[in-house]
């Protein structure tokens, strides 16, 4: 039997991997003929990954990502406008260890959201914390965050994501107040976080979306100043999907 307090130690360090890696070898006499420094590596072999797996679980539940995507299940069948070297490189998440941003825009249903929770999913996995938001949503925090002064600690909250997804943007109109919100928030980040935008505007639309000039100017430089783009092409996924599921049905 393994000692009371050496169980409770476990627990208390949350070496819950080691510990039932202990079990298993006071279980097995085969392991007990081994060097210490051999049954230490077969602790720790057991603790390091379920240590990782706890870990992404964290991340994803903190980055409340829309969908459940991964890079490995991108579809390359339909002519979207994806290269599979370009997607390499930006699955490799350098680019937010490097504070760039990313510009992925498109039209509606091509697989904006799909692609930009891929890479967050793909960025947890690497270690980095990731904040998924709709930008009408982001803005509806910083409005009741000005009401009930919980406005600094959200700005801090968004400023510790490594990556920021900001979806829909360009949806809905933008108020004088939301517009310094969003200065705010680009240039907290800006040289310091990434920040990936997903939009059905081209973006030479979004300065006459942001509206008033001498903002949408200092928005836009700090969001497009060396930003990695990415435009999608072709018809809506969900139109293919549908016309894939009406197929089979049929046959």
């Amino acid at each position: 039997m393994l000692n009371q307090q050496t169980i409770e130690q476990l627990h208390a360090l949350k070496l819950t991997g080691m510990l039932d890696a202990l079990v298993q070898q006071r279980e097995q006499p085969q392991t007990h003929d081994l060097a210490f420094e051999e049954r230490l590596a077969l602790l720790l072999d057991r603790e390091v990954p379920q240590r990782e797996n706890r870990r992404l679980a964290r991340l994803l539940k903190a980055a409340k990502l829309r969908i459940n995507a991964g890079v490995e299940d991108i579809d390359y069948r339909h002519p979207r406008g994806l290269e599979k070297s370009r997607m390499a490189e930006l699955a490799s998440c350098d680019w937010i260890r490097q504070s760039h941003n990313l510009c992925l825009t498109g039209s509606t249903g091509c697989g904006k959201t799909w692609l930009a929770c891929a890479l967050g999913n793909q960025a947890c996995r690497q270690g980095l914390s990731v904040r998924y938001l709709r930008l009408p949503t982001l803005f509806e925090q910083l409005r009741i965050a000005h009401g009930d002064g919980s406005y600094p600690r959200l700005m801090n909250q968004l400023l510790k994501m490594e990556l920021l997804i900001l979806d829909d943007w360009g949806i809905q109109k933008v108020t004088a107040v939301q517009r310094q919100d969003l200065m705010e928030v680009i240039e907290d980040r800006h040289g310091r976080r990434s920040t990936l935008i997903a939009s059905q505007l081209p973006t030479e639309h979004w300065h006459d979306y942001i509206g008033e000039a001498t903002l949408a100017d200092a928005i836009l430089d700090r969001l497009l100043h060396g930003a990695h783009r990415l435009t999608l092409r072709g018809e809506s996924m969900r139109k293919l999907t549908a016309k894939l599921t009406d197929r089979d049905r049929s046959e």
